[in-house]
């Protein structure tokens, strides 16, 4: 995007640091993010089910048909219209995001007309959980020891609904268990003595720079 032409490395806001070095780097699956961050689903349900009680009123005599069908007409109309709208803001919101882990911080990219870049160094990460979805992508939300970050600063990747202490997260990731790994190896690897300390995290669970030795935080 042209507002990211600019960047001296793609996701990143400068140049890495000598010692410094990318471990991976991704963006969200952008039908993943329109379902569960812009609600397509939920809108288009809405709106069918607006539909079908016009079908029914309809069926019910309640109305003529040709009152019936015209306010059927603009409800799909309008219905349609928002969905593709909400789909439309997914496929630009996963375009212009790009999540990178370095083996000494986490980074987030994104924004549509406005970039942001929030830098989560890892002594600042206290947890991140695993959370797998049913079409095989995950979110990956992070509980930070300190952040003055605003829940629609950082919004959509944010946990839902931690207002009060907004969690970044890592959302609708196409491989959340590569990326859990990845993440888990580097956060034990930064914390001195504490390189492979975690077992392969699986979905709901939780993993931590502070755990015992091959556990994981719960």
């Amino acid at each position: 995007m042209s507002e990211y032409a600019n960047e001296p490395i793609r996701g990143l806001p400068g140049l890495l640091p000598p010692g410094e070095v990318i471990v991976w780097q991704g963006s969200p699956a952008w039908r993943s993010l329109a379902r569960r961050a812009m609600h397509t689903y939920l809108v288009g349900g809405y709106f069918a089910v607006l539909a079908l009680w016009s079908l029914i009123n309809v069926a019910a005599g309640s109305k003529t048909m040709a009152a019936s069908l015209s306010g059927l007409g603009i409800t799909l109309a309008v219905g349609g219209a928002a969905v593709a709208l909400l789909t439309l803001l997914g496929w630009l919101s996963a375009r212009a995001s790009v999540y990178t882990i370095t083996n000494k911080r986490l980074v987030l990219r994104f924004g549509i007309a406005l970039p942001k870049c929030i830098n989560l160094p890892f002594s600042q990460i206290a947890s991140a959980k695993l959370e797998v979805h049913a079409d095989g992508t995950g979110d990956l939300p992070l509980s930070v020891k300190e952040t003055r970050l605003g829940y629609l600063h950082l919004w959509p990747h944010v946990r839902p609904w931690r207002l009060s202490k907004p969690e970044p997260m890592l959302r609708s990731l196409p491989e959340p268990q590569l990326v859990a790994r990845i993440l888990a190896d580097a956060l034990a690897a930064a914390v001195p003595g504490r390189r492979g300390a975690f077992a392969e995290p699986t979905a709901a669970q939780v993993f931590a720079p502070g755990a015992s030795e091959g556990s994981l935080a719960a």
